[in-house]
């Protein structure tokens, strides 16, 4: 900005830009507020708010703690201590021609003294056990979230489907009301009875009792889901539909055999075990090594104010420690014989969750292909439900049709989209499940630690 435009009153064109770029900015993010929640905005939230996210992290920050507190073991050690002392009196004695202060009114002191151990070899397994133990967890947390991921999906995927268990409901109202208004005109021309018009109006009223308990079941999903994401007021718009997901669902996954052997390297919670196995393993060698001797080394330097007889204010000295426990009641093999029993649980462990993931990749593409059948056999049934229905209407106006097979026909429409709407997402959460199974992420991709 020059002088001519302060003069003038005037500002810049960049300056105005940024001004009104900085004012509109809070309304770009509010009506972001206000778009449809999607999917991969609600499993950030919950891994941003959620607890179990928030311990799974913390967990890991105290396995880092151990890892550290483990090394610090082969660090030396420097401590430092100082310690003042007023007396009633001085103490002083005459050697020859010299006078000696042996006790002064005012003492000083101070010591600093250096520990180092130079060899333990019992305390290497320690430190490595505490580093396994540290990449078990890292892995453990990871998993934490994946699985948050896939819950905050799940619930998402049924809120979205009871939304659309509503919307099924409403057609069956307005159907319902269609066909009221059909019985009641009939019956005002005197081609049917009242008989009619009251199977219409109580099949009309099933359909207000429906609508009512699908949004009382809506309103419970969206508790579910807010409860996840710890964000329930911010979950109150319409939810965006995952086409995505529900495409990728539909598309043939092939044999399971390719997806097996990535599954078993990807999979953190087995990546979890092995580590966890590694770290017992580490704990198996330490009794052995406490058959071996330690040697430690140890430094101190003293200060006092109090020279005394030496005449020496300053005083040192360093020396070596060996020690060896030569027998110990047998205490040693008791603690090989129970770590090893661990290390054996710890690698069974692992074995198991090896073999098992086998099982949930297979069992995945199995449901995964029988939801897809079913998917096809839902879609045809609600195309000729929906045919059925608008064909039963008009006929039923024409006096061609008698009112229980309008109802019928209403029902069946209703049935048939209630199951479609289930098999959907019932397809898009056997997806999951094969995602899971194969330790990706709800999208697809591999997690990251």
């Amino acid at each position: 900005m020059n002088d001519r435009d302060v003069k003038d009153g005037k500002m810049p064109r960049g300056a105005a830009l940024l001004l009104i770029g900085l004012l509109l900015c809070p309304l770009c993010f509010l009506q972001a507020e206000d778009g449809p929640l999607t999917l991969e905005s609600a499993i950030r939230l919950a891994l941003e708010r959620n607890e179990r996210a928030g311990e799974a992290e913390a967990g890991v920050r105290v396995t880092h703690g151990q890892v550290v507190q483990a090394r610090a073991y082969f660090m030396p050690t420097l401590t430092a201590a100082g310690t003042y002392t007023r007396r009633p009196f001085e103490v002083v004695r005459s050697i020859g021609s010299q006078s000696v202060t042996i006790q002064n009114l005012n003492a000083l002191s101070g010591v600093a003294q250096l520990n180092m151990i130079i060899f333990d070899a019992h305390s290497l397994p320690a430190f490595l056990q505490a580093k396994s133990s540290h990449e078990a967890q890292k892995f453990a947390a990871a998993e934490v979230k994946r699985q948050l991921a896939f819950e905050v999906s799940s619930a998402y995927l049924a809120t979205l489907g009871m939304e659309q268990l509503l919307a099924a409901a409403e057609h069956r109202l307005e159907y319902a009301g269609e066909y009221l208004r059909a019985a009641k005109a009939r019956f005002a021309a005197g081609l049917v009875t009242v008989n009619d018009v009251t199977r219409a109006e109580l099949d009309y009223a099933t359909a207000e009792m429906n609508i009512t308990l699908d949004r009382g079941q809506v309103e419970t999903a969206y508790l579910q889901l807010g409860y996840l994401l710890d964000a329930a007021d911010l979950i109150r718009n319409k939810l965006d539909t995952p086409n995505g997901l529900l495409q990728s669902a539909e598309a043939d996954a092939g044999p399971a055999d390719p997806l097996i052997g990535p599954a078993r390297a990807r999979r953190l919670d087995l990546n979890s075990l092995r580590w966890a196995s590694k770290a017992q393993q580490a704990l198996t060698v330490e009794p052995l090594l406490k058959w071996l001797p330690s040697l430690s080394f140890t430094g101190q330097y003293r200060y006092t104010n109090e020279a005394g007889l030496t005449g020496r204010t300053t005083n040192w000295n360093v020396g070596l420690t060996l020690n060896w426990t030569v027998f110990d009641g047998f205490s040693r093999n008791g603690t090989y014989e129970q770590q090893k029993a661990l290390a054996t649980i710890a690698d069974l462990g692992v074995r198991s969750a090896f073999r098992r993931v086998e099982l949930e990749v297979r069992d995945a593409l199995v449901s995964l292909s029988s939801q897809q059948a079913s998917l096809k056999q839902a879609e045809v049934a609600l195309d000729y439900a929906r045919k059925n229905a608008a064909e039963i209407v008009q006929l039923y106006r024409q006096g061609l049709s008698s009112a229980l097979q309008a109802a019928d026909a209403n029902v069946q429409l209703y049935e048939a989209e209630v199951q479609f709407v289930r098999q959907r997402y019932g397809l898009a959460v056997a997806y999951l499940n094969l995602e899971a199974a194969q330790g990706l992420d709800p999208f697809g991709k591999e997690p990251r630690l």
